[in-house]
């Protein structure tokens, strides 16, 4: 299908002024192919520029092998020599690059809702459904809230016309700043380090907010059980290890026959809270502190549930649920916040 900004002479860059139609076209396809954060407003500012680029980017470079899986088809086959460097900028060579990507019937393109704001309320019901967790609920959706607002889809707002699923975008790669490394997706931003997803992807962790938040918590559970106390080697929490030390994991400080057990999180999170100004140690010892960061720029954390009072191991797999590093400390503090706010705590 011929896109409506793929015509003779086309510029489309880095520009103030009012809302251009085209911009908005390509910012629709840019969110539907996975390279846009978010926004479809017509107006191509920072955000639509880095999209540009990483598409550039891909197109010259992306094979179909991710470390998670295989996509169905490697970007770089599209480009057929119309695209030689990453510039920011979308002619018609790389227009008509976009058509063929989306005229590809192994790329699928990303869900949206007709009425985002039912649907993520929806998607929030169907989680509260979910019996039987492994995993104590206020945590999950703490980390939802941290994740993606708690949403499952962008709710247009003004101008802004997007109303596709939430998608992060993470850029690891220092040596080449306009490579996406992962995405995650949806409510539970569950990341896939492939691009593009399969047909399957998009019909579970995708269209699906409780098939995605049951991949949140299995995730979740897996980093409780391997990632804490060493179970994978190399792979422990220093946090826990130095706060805690090495004794068997702690699944709540309440027995499973008390009606407390794995639910009454916000109460045990509220007991005890602690300030953690910049530059203070990760934990006991470490010598890495607090700064700021690509992805957190925040200096301090004011009124932080004391991660070694609560008397479980869940503030340990938040953390290592986001990874390691300065940013999962950032992330840990952010989710244990959330834990006495409301909706959780409030």
């Amino acid at each position: 299908m011929i896109r409506p900004y793929n015509r003779p002479g086309l510029q489309l860059q880095p520009r103030s002024g009012p809302p251009d139609p085209l911009v908005k076209a390509l910012q629709e396809d840019l969110r539907s192919l996975g390279y846009l954060r978010a926004g479809i407003d017509g107006q191509f500012g920072a955000g639509t520029s880095s999209a540009v680029r990483s598409l550039q980017y891909d197109l010259l470079n992306a094979g179909q092998h991710g470390s998670d899986g295989d996509a169905p088809v490697a970007l770089r086959t599209f480009n057929q020599g119309r695209v030689s460097s990453v510039t920011g900028i979308v002619d018609e060579r790389l227009a008509a690059c976009i058509e063929d990507i989306l005229d590809e019937h192994r790329v699928p393109e990303l869900p949206r809702a007709a009425n985002p704001t039912e649907a993520n309320a929806d998607a929030l019901a169907r989680i509260e459904q979910l019996t039987g967790l492994p995993v104590p609920r206020p945590f999950l959706v703490a980390i939802f809230l941290q994740e993606s607002g708690g949403m499952h889809y962008r709710v247009p707002d003004g101008d802004d016309v997007d109303d596709f699923i939430v998608v992060g975008l993470d850029r690891n790669d220092a040596g080449h700043p306009d490579h996406v490394t992962s995405r995650g997706y949806g409510i539970g931003q569950y990341t896939l380090f492939h691009h593009p997803p399969t047909a399957d992807e998009v019909a579970t962790i995708m269209q699906d907010p409780a098939q995605n938040a049951q991949r949140a918590v299995k995730e979740l559970r897996s980093k409780y059980d391997l990632f804490i106390t060493g179970s994978t080697p190399g792979q422990e929490a220093d946090d826990r290890i130095h706060e805690i030390g090495t004794g068997p994991l702690r699944l709540c400080r309440y027995a499973a026959d008390d009606p407390r057990y794995m639910i009454d999180c916000a109460r045990c999170a509220g007991e005890h809270l602690i300030d953690v100004p910049a530059g203070a140690p990760l934990y006991p010892g470490a010598t890495d502190t607090l700064h700021p960061t690509q992805y957190h720029p925040e200096t301090h954390y004011s009124g932080v549930p004391d991660r070694t009072t609560l008397g479980c191991d869940w503030p340990y797999a938040v953390r290592r649920y986001n990874g390691s590093g300065i940013d999962s400390y950032h992330y840990q503090f952010e989710v244990l916040q959330r834990l006495i706010r409301p909706p959780l705590g409030g």
